[in-house]
């Protein structure tokens, strides 16, 4: 047990300097601007669903941009829906701003969200598509950079990194926490070693043309982690998949807890499902626990632990900044705990719980309705 450890904890300090090394490189690469009169149109589409937390500021951040042209198309499945006096409101009082709100009516497939983007993308005027969530906030400079990226030679797609931006509970605090350091790390890792080939939901650029060089948006509608599949198959064809330099602001809402370890589950069941090496290899990621571990096992080894929770904050300080994220470092030793708990169960099962119904997962992240039952909330 003590030499499983001793593999597990120094394999966790490792990946720690990765991560470092990672971010470090990262923030090297910086996207020259484009001059005025070659920036693309570009259409944006996003998908709502709810009534957010802060949807308005969230969805007003978008229509701020001084780019040269640009429209906003917005989709929700029915004229109930919550988030439609709002997007309304703003296609109103930005009357320079070519908009639209789409019904796009129930999905007949399991990923709804993808079924509005299908809507949207088939009256998106313009061959440059950004795909943003409602939960994503950015600043004027975001088109500009992703439009500069989206230049490059054989670049296909766009995805960007984000920090969370928690809400008032104190689990959405603890998932920041996470989410700003050992997830991105996990990314930034990735990225260095095997190059970019997924890509992050929240907000992803790309063209018409490529979409259609894998099959559209179709065939995505019965993946979870439709972003995840659409960055896989661009990267199958030789296309460049590109982790973009900006940053962008993903609120992420206020969940109880209950809520939180559902979203926390399902996000990890599908992470295991998309990439089972990778998913496996995650372990490294949990130095903390691990490092604890050890050092209650075998307290003669209690050097190695404290050198690599060391690490394990030195490299928190690191990937947070690179995405210019604050995090509260006082949280990280629960945050680390609940995650690798939670790693754990992704393991098992193959329910899971999305826009408060329940799904089950098959081995290629496909997924299907149990049944049409509010029985638990979870956030989109």
């Amino acid at each position: 047990m003590t030499f499983v450890l001793l593999i597990l904890v120094a394999g966790s300090g490792v990946f720690m300097l990765l991560a470092m090394v990672a971010a470090e490189r990262y923030c090297s690469v910086r996207p020259s601007p484009l001059a005025s009169g070659s920036m693309p149109a570009i259409s944006i589409l996003r998908p709502l669903h709810g009534l957010d937390e802060g949807l308005e500021e969230n969805l007003r951040t978008f229509f701020t941009h001084p780019y040269p042209e640009f429209e906003m198309l917005f989709a929700v499945e029915s004229e109930e829906d919550a988030a439609v006096p709002v997007a309304r409101k703003l296609i109103a009082e930005y009357p320079g701003v070519p908009s639209r709100l789409l019904i796009a009516g129930a999905s007949p497939h399991p990923n709804a969200k993808v079924h509005s983007l299908r809507a949207m993308l088939h009256e998106a005027r313009h061959d440059t598509i950004v795909m943003a969530d409602s939960d994503v906030r950015v600043t004027p400079e975001f088109l500009a950079v992703v439009a500069a990226e989206m230049n490059g030679p054989n670049v296909a797609l766009v995805t960007c990194p984000y920090r969370a931006v928690a809400g008032r509970s104190f689990w959405s605090r603890l998932e920041a926490v996470g989410l700003n350091t050992e997830f991105i790390a996990g990314v930034l890792v990735a990225r260095m070693l095997g190059g970019m080939d997924f890509a992050l939901g929240p907000a992803v650029v790309t063209r018409k043309a490529h979409l259609e060089e894998i099959g559209g948006l179709a065939d995505l509608q019965g993946y979870l982690a439709e972003d995840f599949v659409m960055g896989q198959r661009l990267a199958q064809r030789g296309r460049q998949v590109v982790l973009s330099s900006y940053a962008i602001e993903h609120r992420i809402g206020s969940q109880a807890l209950a809520a939180n370890l559902a979203h926390r589950l399902r996000w990890n069941r599908s992470t295991r499902r998309s990439r089972p090496l990778g998913y496996a290899g995650e372990i490294f990621k949990h130095a903390l626990p691990l490092a604890l571990l050890l050092a209650i096992w075998s307290p003669p080894w209690w050097p190695l632990s404290a050198a690599v929770i060391f690490l394990r904050y030195l490299a928190a300080w690191r990937t947070s900044r690179a995405i210019q994220a604050r995090i509260s470092y006082v949280a990280i030793p629960m945050q680390d705990l609940i995650s690798m708990v939670m790693w754990a169960a992704g393991f098992f099962g193959r329910e899971i719980v999305w826009r408060k119904r329940r799904f089950t997962l098959d081995r290629l992240g496909r997924f299907e309705a149990v049944n049409h039952g509010l029985e638990r909330t979870d956030r989109q």
